[in-house]
């Protein structure tokens, strides 16, 4: 703490301490320095040193969404290698399997349980799994992902920060915003797993199909049914990495067999934003991403929506169920050219503003869930 010379200013009389005459380089370091006046009790001004920033090097950060540059968007860094993007085949391996491999058992299992659907609120939800999700653009799916930010959770466009949220899910798949949370550690079982006849030892996709769906005639046991649905949110829902069935899903399967009102939606959107996490950081990698895992299908639809306009994107194909998920199903660019991926950013870049594109689903002819 030092004594110094202080002046007021005209209009307020308040007390300030001017940057003294001197030579250049002496002001360059005494720029590194700055006086902070501080007035005692017996009224005597003193000030302390501490760093200066210059108002042209001042930053106005977002106090609101603060930013951490080490979670800033893939596409800020200052050198991209696309040569990492080429072979698409070992950044997407996981993605719902074609329809035509659970059909039959989705078709049999609703024959006897879509009122028990319908109670719980999947029904609508279900029936997309009779579309074609396991169709993807990966060069759209890599273009949006370059502009995740991982601190805010949401895509970094020029018009500011847009994501997908529980209404978009409510739009695409018909899972209502509502409903209980879900917590595996404390759900009380009223099946327990060693009363169920499921075949752990046949965990993928296709041996657990063929392990577990019953007899043309036969009714739908709980197994059967629980066997299904755990089928379902590995394979069509959360998209497990090791295209496998896991035990981990039973819990839950469970709480849909006994109709509880779980709240579906929010452990979607969660699992989206965490799959987007992982994805753009496996961005920096050396040897780039590969097998990225999640629901990636949920991406591709909302930027099918998202992009319609733009892209004019079109399908000669109209589905007979309304929902808009099934629609959207339809849009997604079946051409897998690399030279579309500056296509897709470029779309990006061109939302200077907040237009109703990218509020699709705000329109009164939309069908919510029943």
């Amino acid at each position: 703490m030092s004594n110094v010379q202080v002046c007021n200013v005209p209009d307020s009389n308040e007390a300030f301490i001017p940057i003294p005459g001197m030579e250049e380089a002496s002001l360059k370091i005494y720029n590194s320095q700055v006086l902070l006046p501080f007035s005692l009790e017996n009224g005597n001004i003193h000030a302390f040193l501490g760093p200066f920033v210059g108002q042209n090097r001042k930053k106005f950060g977002n106090t609101l969404l603060p930013e951490d540059s080490s979670t800033l968007p893939f596409i800020h860094s200052p050198e991209i290698d696309l040569s990492l993007l080429r072979d698409t085949t070992k950044i997407f391996k996981v993605f719902p399997p074609v329809k035509n491999r659970h059909l039959e058992w989705l078709l049999r299992v609703e024959n006897e349980m879509s009122s028990s659907w319908v109670e719980t609120g999947i029904f609508e939800f279900i029936q997309l799994a009779k579309f074609d999700l396991h169709l993807f653009d990966p060069q759209m799916l890599l273009s949006a992902i370059f502009f995740w930010n991982r601190e805010t959770r949401a895509f970094k466009f020029p018009c500011g920060f847009v994501c997908p949220t529980l209404l978009d899910i409510d739009a695409i798949t018909g899972l209502t915003p509502l409903g209980d949370r879900f917590y595996p550690d404390v759900f009380e079982e009223e099946i327990s797993i060693k009363e169920l006849s499921i075949t752990w030892d046949k965990k993928t996709y296709l041996a657990f199909i063929n392990a577990h769906v019953g007899q043309t005639g036969t009714p739908v046991l709980p197994s059967e049914h629980i066997a299904f649905l755990m089928y379902w949110l590995s394979a069509c829902v959360f998209c497990t990495p090791s295209l496998q069935v896991p035990k981990y899903y039973f819990t839950l399967a469970q709480a849909l067999h006994l109709k509880r009102k779980v709240c579906l939606s929010k452990l979607l959107l969660a699992s989206l934003y965490t799959c987007l996490d992982e994805a753009s950081e496996s961005l920096f990698r050396e040897n780039g991403p590969r097998n990225l895992s999640g629901p990636l299908w949920l991406l591709q639809l909302w930027l099918n929506s998202i992009f319609e306009k733009k892209l004019s994107l079109t399908s000669s194909f109209t589905p007979t169920f309304e929902l808009e998920g099934a629609r959207l199903t339809t849009l997604t660019p079946q051409k897998r050219l690399i030279d579309n991926f500056a296509t897709y950013v470029n779309v990006i870049l061109s939302f200077t503003e907040f237009s109703e594109d990218l509020a699709p689903f705000i329109r009164p002819t939309l069908t919510g869930p029943s």
